[in-house]
């Protein structure tokens, strides 16, 4: 059975509008702790990654759902979302106007839908790329519904390249581009897709990190 890739898109979308509206009121006041492996969470992360798993398996109810916050354990449906409620949460916290709501839909292992709502910017990521699963569909990256595509520019100094702050051992050496460190894994590869920025590197992202960036930054080039 050929998925509804339309219907899917819209699911993601208004999914993430509505926890993204609720998400702008908690914006900057909202109090974090440390989890086991030094990142940072919230009240707002909980409430998002419950609030989207509830929707998604409404909505959806034959994909399974692993997220950032809850059981790392992989589901058995074919279909599975891979959610990261608020990417970005120390900006989130700190009032810094840069976070995302991101959702990755892998068939058999293969992502093959992502999705990244930023709130603060009303902006809008998506991408289709359906590689080697098998799978008939939809191609392409988009921001706000608008085709991107990455840059084939040449390094230079007026270029924009993106770092986490564990991958600044590349700097040990002279650096052809002008860094740029935003503290969003997704929004980092996105400016990527979006042909702003020629590369990017995330040193120890996690699965909820990338599987929806990585969809759209293929699709993108």
């Amino acid at each position: 059975m050929t998925p509804d890739w339309q219907y899917i898109l819209t699911v993601a979308e208004t999914t993430t509008t509505v926890v993204g509206s609720q998400l702008l009121k908690d914006f900057g006041s909202a109090t974090a702790e440390e989890k086991s492996d030094g990142s940072l969470v919230t009240q707002s992360d909980k409430w998002a990654d419950g609030e989207l798993r509830r929707r998604l398996q409404n909505e959806l109810p034959d994909h399974g759902v692993l997220s950032e916050e809850d059981s790392h354990i992989f589901p058995e449906q074919d279909f599975c979302w891979i959610i990261d409620p608020i990417d970005g949460t120390t900006n989130f916290t700190r009032g810094v106007p840069l976070w995302g709501i991101s959702l990755g839909l892998l068939y058999k292992g293969t992502p093959v839908f992502g999705h990244v709502y930023i709130p603060t910017l009303d902006q809008r990521f998506h991408g289709f790329y359906m590689g080697n699963s098998g799978l008939a569909g939809p191609s392409g990256a988009f921001l706000d519904g608008e085709p991107i595509q990455t840059s084939s520019d040449a390094a230079a100094g007026s270029q924009f390249f993106s770092l986490c702050a564990r991958s600044l051992k590349v700097l040990q050496k002279p650096f052809p581009c002008k860094i740029r460190m935003l503290g969003v894994a997704t929004y980092n590869l996105l400016m990527v897709a979006a042909g702003i920025s020629l590369g990017a590197v995330e040193a120890t992202p996690k699965i909820w990190d990338i599987a929806a960036v990585w969809v759209i930054s293929q699709a993108a080039g």
